[in-house]
């Protein structure tokens, strides 16, 4: 199961964003479920601090699909440089994983 299962992470400016990325992704089954979460986020931008909400999107997926991942996000995102991190998931209860893995793309 080791890099097998991952959650990729990215960030959105405004909840319109967050839920036509998260549709994009499970639409074409490069997630199996996305969650959206309303966060406040304190970065450097240009040699300035910003301290503003955003949507972090929790992508379920494989490991596999993380390129095809990262590409949908870049070419749909509207932020110069899209946060975009890969966890892998080391465990986690097996017919969570399966459903994962049955609704995301095949090999």
């Amino acid at each position: 199961m080791p890099d097998t299962y991952c959650v990729i992470l990215t960030t959105a400016g405004n909840p319109e964003e967050a839920n036509r990325l998260s549709e994009l992704l499970v639409s074409r089954r490069l997630a199996a479920c996305v969650q959206v979460s309303n966060i406040q986020s304190c970065y450097l931008w240009k040699g300035k601090i910003v301290n503003e909400p955003e949507h972090l999107l929790l992508i379920k997926t494989m490991a596999y699909l993380y390129h095809e991942v990262e590409k949908a996000i870049v070419e749909n995102h509207s932020y110069e440089i899209p946060e975009i991190v890969l966890l892998p998931i080391s465990q986690g209860l097996d017919r969570y994983l399966g459903w994962v893995e049955e609704n995301t793309r095949q090999e």
